[in-house]
């Protein structure tokens, strides 16, 4: 396809994102893997096409072309690499009545796409701040699970570390409540990914004991104790084993 056919795609694809037409739902799934969904299907794209929406997924705000350009096709002439740029958003919008990428002279963004990434911190956040127990589901899966641009690293910490915290704070808050059987089950996903948090495995201790399974919470402090020694050395802190000693005494 030519540069200049690319660019009508475009103009026409912006056109089309004015009010009055119909819109397809558009849902992007990062977590896990890749897929992209336009009104309930599947949308396939090219390897550069899915890095493009992926890395405009992430951000915060609308980002300069030559910016975007310049992240993901850096070794490549400044021409080469806008026309990669314009050839992966033709592919992404594909004529549709309704972008995918809103994409400006100037600025390109993701176009309404509702991004499953974005509702796991937004989730975590509110966890955080002490909002309702959500599923331990929603704060769970890998940042594009397979992908190793520096880029997908980052965030992929960024949000794993964001719901840990967020589902470790959602645990208290069930053990508090007294909610045993959910503030175990939240600890259990912490320390899946986690397991050397000591926080979570205090939680199921406790938990383990407030539901009367005081041999569950003794067999997780042993767990607990024998991972900090064969991994770091280190003998479990003194919320811990405070925890342990209740457990005994319950």
């Amino acid at each position: 396809m030519s540069v200049g056919s690319e660019r009508l795609a475009e103009q026409r694809a912006l056109s089309a994102a004015r009010p009055g037409g119909h819109r397809e739902e558009v849902r992007l799934r990062l977590l896990g893997g890749f897929e992209l969904t336009v009104g309930g299907r599947s949308w396939d794209l090219p390897p550069a096409a899915a890095r493009l929406v992926a890395f405009l997924a992430l951000q915060s705000r609308p980002l300069m072309r030559s910016h975007v350009a310049g992240a993901l096709w850096g070794d490549r002439s400044e021409n080469r690499a806008g026309a990669c740029l314009r050839s992966a958003i033709w592919r992404v919008n594909g004529g549709r009545a309704t972008p995918v990428i809103q994409a400006g002279r100037t600025r390109i963004a993701l176009n309404g796409v509702s991004v499953d990434a974005h509702e796991a911190a937004g989730a975590a956040h509110t966890q955080l701040m002490g909002g309702s127990p959500v599923s331990p589901q929603v704060l769970s899966g890998e940042l594009l699970r397979g992908w190793y641009d520096d880029w997908v690293i980052v965030e992929r910490e960024r949000l794993r570390q964001l719901c840990l915290e967020g589902m470790e704070q959602m645990a208290q808050s069930l053990l508090r409540a007294e909610l045993w059987h959910r503030a175990i089950e939240a600890a259990m996903f912490v320390v899946a990914t986690e397991p050397l948090r000591e926080a979570a495995h205090r939680v199921i201790i406790e938990a383990q004991v407030g539901a009367g399974n005081r041999g569950e919470a003794l067999r997780q402090f042993t767990v607990c104790r024998e991972l900090l020694v064969r991994e770091l050395g280190l003998e479990p802190g003194p919320a811990l084993q405070a925890a342990a000693a209740r457990a005994r005494e319950a």
